[in-house]
C-alpha cells in the first residue's frame, strides 16, 4: 500500500463464500462518537464527490478497522462465539486503551485508505483477539501475517484509471484524526449493499 497504483479494480466483487444474506462474525476497531476521526472521513468525502460513482464514500456510521474474523453465521457455533468473547475480555484487559491518529490518505488498488499511527497497540489487540480465538478453536483464521492497521474512507466501485483519484488525493491538505481506542467490537457483518454493514454481537474494553 505504498506503491501508487495505475489502475483501480472494484471492491465489490464476491469473495469466496461471500453471498447476499451470508452474515459473518467478525472483530473491528469502529469509531461510534469519535469525532474527530468523522471530521476527516467528511472531508475526504468532500474532495472524492466529484468523482462520482466510480467511488464508494464510506459514512460515518459504518467507519471501521478491520481486524480478525472467526467464521461464516452457521458455520461457527455461536457458544464457540461467546467463549471467544469470555477469552478476549480476559487477554485484552492487558493491553491500556491508546491514542492513534488516523491518516492522511493513501491509494490502494481497492480503497482510499488512512492507516493508523503507531500501529503497535493495533497490533497488539488484533495479537490478543487471536490468541482468544486460538484458546477455543485450537486455530485461527486468517494470516498472522500481512495486516497492515488502516481505516478506509470510499471502496472503488468500478475498474479504471487510478490518476484522478491520485490527483485529488494530492491537492489536500488535511489533518489526521485523533482516535481513542478502548474497546474492540466483535460484530456480525454483511455486504448485501455494497457497504459493509453490522450489527454488535460484544464490546470488549481494553485494560
Amino acid at each position: 500500500m505504498t506503491t501508487q497504483p495505475e489502475t483501480m479494480r472494484n471492491h465489490w466483487w464476491w469473495r469466496p463464500g461471500w453471498s447476499v444474506g451470508r452474515r459473518f462474525y467478525t472483530w473491528h476497531l469502529t469509531f461510534e462518537g469519535q469525532d474527530d476521526v468523522h471530521r476527516l472521513a467528511a472531508e475526504y468525502r468532500s474532495a472524492l464527490a466529484p468523482l462520482g460513482d466510480s467511488l464508494t464514500p464510506i459514512p460515518d456510521e459504518w467507519l471501521h478497522l478491520t481486524m480478525q474474523g472467526i467464521g461464516f453465521v452457521g458455520e461457527t457455533k455461536e457458544q464457540d462465539v461467546h467463549s471467544i468473547v469470555d477469552a478476549a475480555q480476559t487477554r485484552l484487559t492487558a493491553i491500556p486503551a491508546f491514542d492513534a491518529l488516523i491518516g492522511p490518505a493513501v491509494l490502494d488498488p481497492e480503497a482510499v485508505l488512512l492507516h493508523v499511527h503507531p500501529d503497535g497497540p493495533v497490533r497488539a489487540v488484533r495479537n490478543a483477539i487471536r490468541e482468544a480465538i486460538g484458546d477455543v478453536l485450537g486455530e485461527v483464521p486468517e494470516k498472522a501475517t500481512g495486516f497492515t492497521p488502516h481505516v478506509s474512507v470510499a471502496y472503488s466501485a468500478q475498474d479504471g484509471a487510478a490518476q484522478p483519484i491520485a490527483q485529488v488525493l494530492s491537492g489536500l491538505n488535511v489533518t489526521p484524526a485523533h482516535a481513542r481506542i478502548s474497546t474492540a467490537e466483535l460484530i456480525v457483518i454483511h455486504r448485501d449493499n455494497k457497504m459493509y454493514e453490522w450489527e454488535p454481537f460484544a464490546t470488549v474494553p481494553l485494560g
